[in-house]
């Protein structure tokens, strides 16, 4: 039995939360923000720092560093380097200001469709070209389309390869011959690797998932990694991340860059959460709540499977999004989200949003106690049931 309760509803309203902005009586199962309360450690950090009282401007002491280096090589087998590794307050920003950095107008970014909508704001907002390598979807699982792959790596015009791993919103451990082999193909054609790993903290316990960067040499020096604590320790808010670049000119540039954009100085609570986050603590915490999160997806396994057979739930072993195969009842994905949001109040997230793919599915977050998942279950099987 864990110490920790994650079963306690915490009262989101009125506390400006995006996630819980809705009507009453909706249950909003969109956005990936989790409704557990952060690791104990992290609120009494924060607490201690608060209760100083006086929040200028603060720096990025050498704990900060170290923090990043004893986490990612004791749980995830990468060693990094001080001199390699950025702070900056965001991985969205910093792939934007690696967009505007690495590539120019009207070049082309490949990204692996469905994934994360927000990659498409990062290039299209900044005048560059999506182009979509869509995975393969086969027998209910997922895999990377190779040949598409290269072929849209050899185009001139392509640049940049935004790489998402663990895979959103697919849930999927990218594994070591697959990584190594689009660093392969990458090097290749000379394209840069942005690897957004934000989610690589939850996971399937037992389960580890592999760093782009660790692979290979080639896939190495050809990388930028984006990381951060906010995504697994559900402070997002706080803004805190961290970029590894380990070839020394893309590490100069991209320091550079991300200093002119302004996307590199800490707040005042971002340094001591970071060091609460990757703490013994820490991980103590994170080890419970993906027990926890795990039992969460096989309720959810387990209800389709009874309740609604015509929904076919991708089986996942990263990230609490769940991603739902609603193709018996739909091509459309975001009609059929609007009217079972209309019908029951359940919000979830239309799979058409995060690119070619993922027209036919709707994404579920199950990072809430478990009677909220049970409540939306029981909302999307009223919902399904009305036609």
């Amino acid at each position: 039995m864990s110490e920790y309760n994650f079963d306690e509803i915490i009262n989101r309203t009125g506390t400006n939360s995006l996630k819980w902005d809705v009507r009453d009586g909706e249950l909003p199962m969109w956005v990936a923000d989790m409704d557990f309360p952060t690791a104990p450690c992290i609120r009494e950090a924060i607490e201690k720092r608060a209760a100083h009282g006086v929040f200028g401007y603060s720096d990025v002491p050498d704990e900060w560093y170290d923090a990043y280096f004893k986490w990612w090589l004791k749980y995830h087998n990468l060693k990094m380097e001080k001199n390699r590794l950025i702070f900056t307050t965001g991985v969205i920003p910093a792939l934007s200001t690696a967009v505007r950095k690495f590539t120019t107008p009207a070049e082309k970014i490949v990204i692996q469709t469905p994934v994360y909508n927000i990659f498409f704001n990062s290039i299209i907002n900044n005048g560059r070209r999506v182009l979509e390598n869509r995975l393969k979807f086969e027998d209910g699982a997922y895999s990377m389309d190779f040949e598409d792959l290269e072929k849209k790596l050899s185009d001139p015009l392509t640049t940049m390869l935004i790489l998402c791993n663990p895979h959103n919103p697919i849930g999927k451990i990218w594994d070591e011959s697959t990584l190594k082999r689009v660093g392969e193909l990458c090097a290749k054609h000379h394209v840069l690797v942005f690897s957004d790993e934000i989610h690589c903290d939850i996971v399937e316990p037992g389960r580890e998932y592999i760093p782009f960067a660790s692979v290979s040499e080639e896939c190495r020096m050809n990388s930028i990694t984006a990381v951060a604590p906010t995504k697994c320790f559900n402070i997002a808010g706080l803004n805190t991340a961290a970029v590894y670049v380990p070839e020394e000119g893309l590490y100069n540039r991209m320091n550079r860059a991300l200093n002119t954009d302004e996307v590199a100085e800490p707040n005042a609570f971002a340094m001591d959460a970071t060091l609460a986050a990757f703490s013994d603590e820490g991980h103590e915490w994170l080890e419970a709540l993906n027990a926890y999160i795990e039992e969460n997806k096989k309720t959810v396994y387990e209800f389709i499977e009874n309740e609604l057979q015509k929904v076919k739930a991708v089986r996942q072993d990263a990230t609490y999004l769940m991603w739902l195969d609603m193709s018996s009842y739909t091509e459309d994905s975001k009609k059929l989200q609007a009217a079972i949001r209309s019908k029951t109040g359940l919000y979830l997230s239309p799979g058409s949003i995060f690119g070619k793919g993922g027209e036919r599915f709707l994404r579920m977050n199950v990072a809430c106690p478990r009677s909220l998942v049970i409540d939306g279950l029981n909302r999307l099987k009223t919902a399904l049931n009305m036609g």
